[in-house]
C-alpha cells in the first residue's frame, strides 16, 4: 500500500471535495481519497504509487488546479 498527499487549489465547498474524491477514486489503484477542504490536502492510498500526471489529471477533470 502506498500513500501520497496532494495540494489542490480551488475547492471551496463539500460539492468540491466530492467531485475532486470521484475523480481521484477513478484512478486504477486507488484505494480511498481523503479531502481535507480547508487545507486543500488530498491524501491518497494505492496499491503502488501513483504517477502525479494521473492524479493531476483527474483534477483537473475535476475543474481544479493540483499545485507543485
Amino acid at each position: 500500500m502506498s500513500e501520497a498527499t496532494y495540494t489542490v487549489e480551488g475547492m471551496t465547498c463539500g460539492h468540491c471535495v466530492s467531485s475532486v474524491t470521484e475523480e481521484v477514486e477513478s484512478i486504477t489503484g486507488v484505494r480511498k481519497v481523503g479531502v481535507d477542504l480547508e487545507t486543500g490536502r488530498v491524501v491518497v492510498s494505492s496499491d503502488a504509487p501513483l504517477d502525479t500526471a494521473s492524479v493531476r489529471a483527474a483534477v483537473v477533470e475535476a475543474g481544479y488546479r493540483l499545485v507543485g
